[in-house]
């Protein structure tokens, strides 16, 4: 049996979440990661831990933005 349209919006927008909910636990965890790198807990120059930082911080904040306008342009050229 074939879901209806409203089932298949709504498995898709769940699937969506859930990719943008992972996307941002995985940012937190980078910027955990290059703080613990820039305190000196992990034995990496500091200069690494700032990038974690910044690229965390860009997947916390900026990714999904991203995937959202993706997400919306490829749904406008569906029929």
């Amino acid at each position: 049996m074939t879901p209806s349209p409203r089932e298949a919006a709504e498995a898709q927008a769940r699937s969506r979440f859930i990719v943008i909910t992972a996307l941002r636990f995985a940012g937190v965890g980078l910027v955990m990661f290059g703080f613990a790198i820039m305190n000196g807990v992990i034995d990496l120059p500091a200069a690494v831990g700032a990038v974690f930082v910044l690229v965390g911080v860009a997947d916390v904040f900026v990714m999904p933005v991203v995937l959202v306008r993706r997400w919306k342009a490829a749904d406008r050229r569906r029929p």
